[in-house]
């Protein structure tokens, strides 16, 4: 069990957790009509990180490490047009904007910090 909890202690992971429950309390005011939408987009984009990161730090090689960060931060690019989309359509305020935006850079930094940890192959 030691490593499959070994996540926890991962900064990134722990920021990406912190994202993942903004996500889902932001959403939680998006109209209803929104639920199969964009809500259900937000939310699956935003707890992939965490869990793509999780996946990695189980894995046993650093190949499949590296390719479950790497699918993390794909998802968090797309969860970072997730958050744009919902301000033009007024389902976000500026300042629930300003503090996701926040939260995707800071785990953006930590992820692509250990993405790079890894060199530079695949």
């Amino acid at each position: 069990m030691e490593k499959e909890e070994s996540f926890k202690k991962l900064n990134v992971w722990r920021k990406s957790d912190e994202l993942a429950f903004a996500v889902y309390q932001a959403t939680s005011r998006f109209p209803k009509d929104e639920i199969y939408g964009l809500t259900s987009q937000m939310r699956r984009a935003a707890v992939s990180v965490p869990a793509n990161i999780a996946e990695g730090a189980a894995s046993w090689s650093k190949n499949e490490k590296r390719r479950f960060y790497v699918i993390a931060r794909a998802s968090l690019t797309e969860l970072e047009y997730f958050l744009y989309f919902p301000r033009r359509l007024n389902y976000i305020s500026d300042k629930d904007f300003e503090d996701l935006a926040q939260l995707r850079e800071e785990t953006g930094k930590l992820l692509g910090g250990l993405i790079k940890s890894f060199g530079d192959k695949p």
